[in-house]
């Protein structure tokens, strides 16, 4: 049994264009914000909707991919671990938490409509190499290996 568990999984729509950045040792970053809601009944019964943002940053190809494919308002599904950052800022102590992916479900289509999206899994700072496999509509790209590289044009959408 598990000792420890860490884990998230967010659905909801981006609120801005993924940006794309490098380490001083080449390694591609990518980082957006997703938007999920909740609604709910207040004891009146009046209908109550609160916005929570989430930060997501993913590596390597994974990166890659969701800087390349997806853009503000686009709804996706995000998996990965929660990792915080601390640091001090004019004597200020300021913390963020965000979702490093491991996997990024891209949910509608790249006009943002609903058209069957694709799923790009990655894990960590390994880049992905496909190995495509149908399931209804999705397009999944996985199996792992640092070693290769995907080939863009293996990708349907």
């Amino acid at each position: 049994m598990a000792k420890s568990f860490n884990q998230a999984i967010i659905m909801g729509n981006l609120t801005r264009d993924p940006e794309l950045r490098s380490t001083p040792g080449g390694q591609q970053v990518a980082s957006f914000a997703v938007a999920t809601n909740r609604t709910w009944m207040d004891a009146s019964g009046e209908r109550k909707e609160a916005v929570e943002y989430h930060e997501i940053v993913a590596w390597g190809k994974l990166g890659e991919l969701a800087a390349q494919y997806l853009a503000k308002g686009r709804k996706v599904m995000a998996v990965g671990r929660l990792q915080t950052q601390s640091w001090e800022k004019d004597g200020v102590k300021r913390q963020r938490t965000e979702i490093v992916a491991s996997d990024i479900n891209f949910l509608d289509g790249p006009g943002g409509g609903a058209a069957g999206g694709g799923a790009a899994a990655g894990a960590g700072h390994a880049p992905a190499s496909p190995s495509a496999s149908k399931k209804s509509d999705d397009v999944v790209i996985q199996d792992l290996d640092s070693n290769q590289n995907i080939n863009l044009d293996d990708i349907p959408f």
